[in-house]
């Protein structure tokens, strides 16, 4: 009986995680799963538009098959720069300035705040194989103190693939939005 209790006793935190973590298929919308499910099409249509040589000055960002174990970043201050790809030809790439953002937890969970710039996206952190994690968030938009929750409206939805590509180095790749983006590139790096 006691060998019983005792291995209870060290799988229940595993049970508590798991229960406490829902599958992200599950929580996306339909419209997200299938953005998910293209991330790969519209990144290589994006990259299409992009000025030659403009993706081998950062191989480990541009390149969609670069990925590295640890996809998810550890609880802590950050620094993000979105890299908006071009929608159309004869678009320019933009890129940002560093804005500050936190991965914090959020009980059991990992919840990813940007916290300045036009668009910040707010949401969810979800495992999803050792080398991608998904998130689900939505946009807080100008001057608004926050963004509204996953799900309330599906023009602020957001979802994308998390991916560790360098030593402290991610990025959070966002296939299409409400707002006719094609495909945005967030970097994270230790703030």
């Amino acid at each position: 009986m006691r060998a019983f209790v005792a291995l209870a006793m060290l799988l229940a935190p595993a049970a508590v995680a798991a229960r406490a973590q829902p599958d992200w298929r599950r929580v996306a919308s339909d419209a997200d799963r299938a953005r998910l499910r293209g991330w790969r099409d519209a990144w290589v249509a994006a990259l299409a538009l992009l000025p030659p040589g403009t993706a081998a000055r950062d191989p480990a960002l541009f390149d969609p098959d670069r990925t590295l174990a640890e996809a998810m970043p550890s609880a802590g201050t950050y620094r993000c720069r979105f890299h908006r790809l071009p929608d159309r030809a004869g678009a320019p790439l933009r890129v940002e300035r560093w804005q500050p953002c936190v991965v914090k937890a959020d009980g059991d969970r990992l919840r990813l705040v940007v916290e300045a710039g036009d668009q910040r996206p707010v949401g969810f952190l979800y495992p999803d194989t050792a080398s991608r994690a998904v998130f689900l968030g939505a946009l807080a938009i100008g001057d608004e103190p926050r963004a509204l929750a996953y799900g309330r409206d599906r023009l602020r939805d957001t979802a994308g693939l998390v991916e560790r590509i360098a030593e402290q180095r991610w990025r959070l790749v966002l296939p299409g939005n409400g707002f006719g983006r094609r495909l945005d590139l967030m970097e994270l790096a230790p703030g």
